[in-house]
């Protein structure tokens, strides 16, 4: 930095010496370059000093190399946190400045040759083979990390990792960055009639998003509170096409293409495999979680795709049929873009039900105070809202105490759309406390996603799914927050990531039950609960054309695990071809010409690794929730013991063990592969 900016060097630095309350008021872009260099090389001189330190016990080598990057790994999480809630040219800026220089530091980790002389040294020491059985784990998962980050590797090998770790840094966050600039990008004005269908809180929300842009009519964005909505009700079939095509052209328009990106990260995923001595990207990464390898998740996702294909083409059927009851036999064939739009048609036929009937009773705030009642009947912890800098004015912070009164966590929560924010919904991790000799120290984390929000005096009203994508991330919260495990790598959600999904996709079968409805689902007008009416019509249209929502969970992981096992990036065949045929088989309508999903895939394709190879996951971990749920089932949803249970087996132990082992002590015996498909009705 330059003699004109002091407030990003020294200790006036707010990156620097961060403690458990993070200033988010303070933090700017120009202090992450700063902060970071200083930060490697105090980590560096760590890194020294243990590599060639003498004895060597557990206290004094791995307890270290556990917290050896912890400040290094928080400001990192911070300054890429910020550039995805407040994104700028800036904030781009500075994450783009720290990011080889922290891909560059992580991968020579594994690559010093003293750290990995000194590991394996003490790995022979009798002290090691006689470790508890927590730190025997850490040891041989470090271990084994070490080797599958290339600490074997010599010379021009160690190089070239350096450069492929570097070059994947780069080349996802510009995917990330083009999807994020691309949506933001997009607008279009339409007046009032063409918004007909269009539930009147949409209409409303985007006409003063218009004004507050100086223009008449209504603002039409492709963040979701908008697109689907439009995409469901809008009467104007051009309205829903010309928004349906705006939505599928994300990450393809000029200087934000990410279609070279995509088999330019293809390339290095594999180079990089194979150089560490894996078959391809999905085995290097699958290596040590459930599934094993590639071609076992690939088997898990075509067996599923097999066995609720005949229903899939069932569901498609009866739409075909339904639509041309209403349109005629000479009506144009069904296209993407009316499939969301004839399906709510269908189904407020069949059942007489319509999600927007269930918003009013939905609340956000109402949400939540239902969510942490819940979690306190059933995990014995207190949610209370506290006081904290944030990064923008609707960030919200709260504690989490255990029945015995000890603050175990604190966190953040980020709810509705922003341009400056990326899409989706996510849970991330600032500070990992756990059992410390003193006590316990507290952890530290945040939620957030892209919920309706408020508009003028009426409160934000969340749809059915959005209440489901709360919970969801606060299960993953949870797995943060009450985590138990001394060893801070092992601690929390540092888990196999088809395991990760678990306690997030438990948390939402609570959302289906009436008792936890009533501690929450209030009108907020009125106060009354959800009618029993309504109640029995939504648990009627539960499953409806469930065969369509797995089979387009079944194409994203097929997908992504074909790119990574079966398709050559080096080959002559177009990548966005292939993924495009392949998840056409999935789709109840053709896919136009120019169709690539995959271009805005930013769970594949924003990060080195991300959920590359791994989204089969989410799959994965429904047949665990589906089955583990039905012990709450049977032993009632607000069982405390239960619930203790589940805290004592799985949210408060992290990778301290085994997932499978850990699944077994809570279930007494391996999953139900049929629950999935039994809770869908597509048995």
């Amino acid at each position: 930095m330059t003699a004109t900016q002091p407030e990003a060097t020294g200790v006036s630095n707010p990156l620097l010496n961060v403690g458990f309350r993070i200033p988010f008021d303070q933090i700017r872009p120009e202090h992450a370059e700063a902060a970071v260099d200083t930060l490697l090389a105090q980590t560096q001189a760590k890194l020294e000093d243990l590599a060639r330190s003498g004895e060597r016990g557990f206290a004094n080598f791995m307890a270290d190399l556990d917290i050896l990057t912890e400040q290094l790994d928080t400001v990192n999480t911070i300054v890429h946190h910020l550039d995805s809630v407040n994104s700028s040219p800036e904030w781009h800026a500075a994450k783009m400045a720290i990011l080889p220089k922290t891909s560059e530091f992580y991968t020579k980790l594994s690559l010093h040759p003293g750290l990995w002389a000194a590991l394996k040294a003490f790995a022979a020491t009798p002290e090691a083979a006689a470790l508890d059985p927590v730190r025997a784990r850490h040891l041989k998962l470090t271990i084994d990390e070490f080797r599958r980050e290339g600490a074997d590797l010599q010379g021009e090998e160690q190089a070239r990792l350096l450069a492929l770790n570097t070059r994947l840094a780069e080349v996802t966050s510009q995917f990330s960055k083009n999807v994020l600039d691309e949506t933001a990008a997009f607008e279009m004005y339409v007046p009032t009639e063409r918004l007909a269908g269009v539930p009147q809180r949409v209409q409303d929300a985007t006409r003063r998003d218009a004004e507050s842009k100086g223009q008449g009519g209504h603002r039409l964005t492709l963040h979701a509170p908008v697109l689907v909505p439009v995409l469901t009700y809008a009467d104007d079939r051009e309205l829903r096409r010309d928004l349906w095509l705006a939505n599928s052209r994300v990450g393809q328009q000029e200087g934000r293409d990410n279609r070279p990106l995509i088999r330019e990260i293809l390339k290095l995923r594999r180079e990089k495999a194979q150089l560490l001595g894996f078959r391809d990207f999905a085995d290097y990464v699958l290596q040590d979680r459930m599934a094993g390898s590639g071609t076992r998740a690939l088997a898990f996702e075509r067996d599923l795709d097999a066995r609720t294909r005949p229903a899939f083409e069932r569901e498609n059927d009866e739409l075909r049929a339904f639509h041309r009851e209403q349109v005629g036999a000479e009506a144009p064939e069904l296209d993407a873009w009316d499939v969301s739009y004839w399906a709510e048609k269908q189904r407020q036929a069949k059942y007489d039900f319509d999600e927007e009937a269930l918003r009013p009773y939905f609340p956000m705030d109402g949400v939540l105070a239902g969510l942490f009642e819940i979690t306190r009947h059933v995990f014995g912890i207190t949610v209370a809202q506290s006081e904290a800098p944030g990064w923008h004015p609707e960030v919200r912070y709260y504690t989490i105490h255990d029945e015995a009164g000890t603050h175990v966590a604190s966190f953040y929560t980020d709810w509705f759309p922003r341009d400056s924010k990326r899409a989706g919904a996510w849970m991330n991790a600032f500070i990992t406390g756990g059992p410390r000799e003193h006590g316990v120290e507290p952890h530290l984390g945040l939620m957030c996603g892209n919920m309706t929000p408020p508009d003028g005096d009426t409160p934000a009203l969340l749809s059915i799914r959005e209440v489901e994508t709360v919970f969801h991330e606060f299960g993953h919260l949870l797995h943060h927050a009450l985590s138990r495990v001394e060893v801070r790598s092992l601690s929390g959600t540092s888990v196999p990531w088809d395991f990760v999904e678990l306690p997030s996709q438990i948390m939402e079968n609570w959302v289906m039950e009436r008792g936890a409805l009533d501690l929450f689902a209030r009108h907020y007008q009125t106060g009354e609960t959800i009618p029993q009416e309504l109640f029995d019509r939504m648990i009627a249209a539960r499953n409806y054309r469930a065969a369509n929502a797995a089979m387009r969970q079944y194409s994203f992981g097929l997908t992504d695990l074909s790119l990574h096992v079966e398709f050559d990036p080096e080959g002559d065949a177009d990548h966005v071809t292939y993924a495009r045929d392949l998840m056409a088989t999935f789709n109840p309508t053709p896919l136009p010409e120019h169709y690539a999903m995959i271009a805005a895939f930013n769970h594949l394709f924003s990060s080195p690794v991300g959920y590359g190879a791994g989204y089969y996951s989410y799959k994965w971990a429904e047949v665990l929730d589906a089955d583990a749920f039905s012990r709450f089932a049977q032993e009632g949803i607000f069982n405390r013991e239960t619930g203790r249970a589940f805290v004592d087996s799985v949210l408060s132990r992290g990778n301290s063990a085994d997932p499978a082992e850990l699944y077994r002590e809570f279930m007494g015996r391996d999953p139900d592969a049929d629950a999935l498909l039994r809770r869908s009705g597509l048995l």
